[in-house]
């Protein structure tokens, strides 16, 4: 199973309590910590893929795209151990090129020491574009699947998506793996990231068990008329 979430909410959690929004996404990180591992337990989740940043977030205030890097290094930095001890192998997708080359090092390194893992894997898009990968996964031709996940440095190739999750009220993909939600079922919450947790989690997954999926077919028990 392949679950991607798009987590929402930060600078509204932040402005709630009167809070700088660095303080959403530093409590945003901590919610991410909570899901990973909930996940990681789940137990039929192989693949989670985080949105943590978009190529349209670079139009926020320099401080604030600052903050969010830093805490996406600090993640990769403290976390990749506690990866390798759970054979969770991490990888970081979408654009490097626009990325500082320390944290471009830090996700090559990281996605050295977890290469190994086997159990659950660990998507972070970072400086993502579904529609810029899609373009140049087209522009390079040959096996569209393979093109895409060079473009994306996703390796090995990810299936598609089952559940996509976005949480903050919005409804909507933003730009978030386009191709690979065709059949997705998607799960849309009020609750902002910061207070996504493992029951938050849990509820989504309930939800989307309780869903029939027929990737075009007719349903079970259902009659056709001529």
């Amino acid at each position: 199973m392949h679950v991607a979430i798009i987590m929402d909410g930060n600078g509204r959690w932040a402005a709630a309590r009167n809070l700088a929004r660095p303080a959403g996404h530093r409590a945003g990180a901590r919610a991410v910590n909570t899901v990973v591992r909930a996940a990681a337990r789940a137990g039929g989740i192989r693949t989670l893929t985080l949105y943590a940043f978009s190529a349209a977030n670079w139009q926020r205030p320099a401080g604030e795209v600052q903050a969010l890097f830093g805490l996406l290094r600090r993640y990769l930095m403290t976390e990749t151990d506690r990866c390798v001890e759970e054979s969770i192998r991490l990888n970081v997708i979408g654009r490097r090129d626009r990325l500082r080359p320390e944290l471009a090092r830090q996700i090559a390194h990281s996605e050295r020491l977890t290469a190994a893992g086997t159990g659950m894997r660990l998507r972070l898009a970072v400086d993502y574009s579904s529609r810029h990968s899609l373009s140049e996964a087209g522009r390079r031709g040959g096996d569209f699947g393979a093109a895409l996940a060079a473009v994306d440095h996703s390796s090995p190739p990810a299936p598609a998506v089952d559940l996509l999750i976005r949480t903050g009220g919005e409804q909507r993909l933003s730009d978030f793996l386009l191709f690979e939600c065709a059949y997705a079922e998607l799960y849309f919450t009020p609750t902002l990231w910061p207070d996504f947790d493992e029951a938050a989690f849990a509820a989504a997954l309930e939800a989307y068990a309780a869903r029939q999926r027929r990737f075009g077919r007719v349903s079970e028990g259902a009659v056709e008329h001529a």
